[in-house]
């Protein structure tokens, strides 16, 4: 059976709700708090929920932060393929949320940096696999090399997802050449999309990025609209989205990118399955929190 094999990082989300974002040097009272388990959390929680059974190949530690991403992770029935960093706990996010969904992120670095090309040896990947990394992966040098070693020697028939996440300004040219040269569907909104092409709209984005691969399919999101799916750099197409009544951002794009592989692994043609990825991604805006992805059920009654 296909898995989807993470090595990105699983990270804590410690959310809080406010109207606006304060003033700089001013404080501001949070409507609602809570923590949870983030990151790439998302991306495996959204495809267990659909059916695709979850392996994490990243790093976890050994603290507070680490016992909360490990107890999501067992409950989602996500597989940890490796052994945690005792010496340093799970890193976090302060992700702050104000009213209409919008999102603003701070993160602390922990045991995620730290992947090793070691322990991504021990990793077994099959024919049949999805795997998945984004850019916060590349940020860490360790990590990056470690990260582009592994891509070098999984199946060629391994179906390699990439979402190069909000920091893709920040990742050298050369590591995006790396992932370009080997993947098979990079996910990214249309903020990211803009950045890494010159294209004047995103069908011409979503065609500029796809001259860049070798194979596959590029997708740039966008928002309730959906995402424009390009299968070669001369043709691409919108799949339409769903409009719904946004509380909460944080995490669909993670959602879009499981879902979408989620039916993939079943077989379904890339276009219906960014339908369905669409789908998924809408009902999660409208719930708080980052893992917010529906069930199979849920998302069958919300396609009819």
């Amino acid at each position: 059976m296909p898995r989807l094999i993470l090595v990105d990082s699983v990270v804590v989300d410690v959310v809080l709700n406010v109207d606006s974002l304060p003033e700089r040097g001013s404080d501001t009272l949070a409507e609602h708090s809570d923590s949870f388990a983030g990151g790439g959390f998302n991306v495996m929680a959204a495809a267990s929920r659909l059916g695709l059974a979850s392996v994490y190949g990243g790093v976890v530690g050994l603290g507070p932060f680490a016992m909360i991403a490990q107890e999501a992770m067992r409950e989602e029935a996500i597989v940890v393929a490796t052994a945690p960093n005792d010496d340093l706990d799970t890193g976090f996010v302060v992700a702050i949320v104000e009213d209409g969904g919008e999102r603003t992120f701070l993160t602390s670095v922990g045991a995620e940096a730290t992947l090793s090309t070691s322990q991504l040896d021990d990793l077994d990947v099959n024919e049949s696999d999805f795997v998945y990394f984004s850019g916060y992966a590349l940020l860490h040098e360790s990590n990056a090399r470690a990260l582009i070693a592994f891509l070098q020697r999984i199946p060629p028939k391994a179906c390699f997802l990439f979402d190069p996440a909000p920091i893709v300004g920040d990742i050298s040219e050369d590591l995006l050449e790396a992932v370009f040269e080997r993947v098979d569907w990079f996910s990214c909104n249309a903020r990211e999309a803009s950045i890494l092409t010159d294209a004047a709209d995103v069908d011409g984005a979503a065609r500029a990025l796809r001259a860049r691969m070798g194979h596959g399919g590029a997708i740039v999101r966008i928002g309730a609209a959906g995402c424009v799916v390009a299968l070669s750099e001369l043709h691409s197409e919108i799949v339409p989205g769903f409009v719904v009544e946004s509380v909460d951002t944080n995490g669909a794009g993670d959602c879009h990118v499981g879902a979408f592989a989620a039916r993939l692994a079943l077989g379904r043609p890339p276009l219906e399955a960014a339908l369905w990825a669409n789908a998924a991604a809408a009902m999660s805006v409208t719930k708080h929190g980052p893992a917010t992805g529906p069930t199979l059920l849920e998302l069958e009654a919300f396609l009819r």
